[in-house]
């Protein structure tokens, strides 16, 4: 199974469609391991190119893009795996992910090593996360899918890209003070 692009844009285009129990992940390599993610929320992948860095933000947000107008915040998994960042190479890839909140849809873009491929995994072939010994929190894995016998980390997005999350973890190295309380105070 192969990613397709359309021509006016990167979307990501599945080559066939998912039975009932069968289901589509996109792959891709972090640090070596495996991982995969459903492609529902996957609008796009992009190759890794010029960001705009924000200062004071946690090492794991590596910036911002310019998405066709549309500002869009770039999280590099590794770190957010509490890991290096991610060592840049001609494979590098940005896959962009749309997130649902509240009555919004926010798009996030994640930094990884390469994109393998679009795969089908029969629901069957998912385990469910392991409660010790793997090298990521275990909540933000969704499923441990056997593919070639192979394990790949299916990931709980709704974990991993939490902003919640991510803005206390930003706050919590900043000394827990909100930027805007800050400039309150300095007025």
């Amino acid at each position: 199974m192969e990613l397709t692009k359309t021509e006016k844009s990167n979307a990501v285009q599945p080559a066939s469609t998912a039975t009932d129990n069968n289901q589509q992940y996109l792959t891709f390599l972090l640090g070596g391991d495996p991982f995969a993610l459903k492609i529902l929320n996957i609008r796009e992948i992009i190759q890794y190119g010029e960001l705009t860095e924000v200062p004071m933000m946690p090492k794991f947000i590596r910036g911002v893009i310019n998405l066709r107008g549309k500002v869009v915040p770039v999280v590099d998994l590794s770190a957010r795996f509490g890991k290096s960042v991610t060592q840049i190479s001609r494979r590098t890839s940005i896959i962009i992910i749309e997130m649902e909140n509240d009555d919004d849809a926010q798009s996030i873009g994640i930094v990884v090593d390469s994109v393998n491929e679009v795969v089908d995994i029969m629901s069957s072939d998912i385990e469910p996360p392991p409660s010790f010994g793997a090298k990521i929190r275990p909540d933000f894995i969704s499923g441990m899918a056997k593919k070639e016998g192979r394990f790949i980390i299916v990931l709980n997005l709704d974990q991993v890209l939490s902003l919640d999350e991510m803005v206390a973890l930003g706050q919590t190295m900043h000394g827990g003070l909100d930027m805007n309380t800050e400039a309150e105070n300095d007025a």
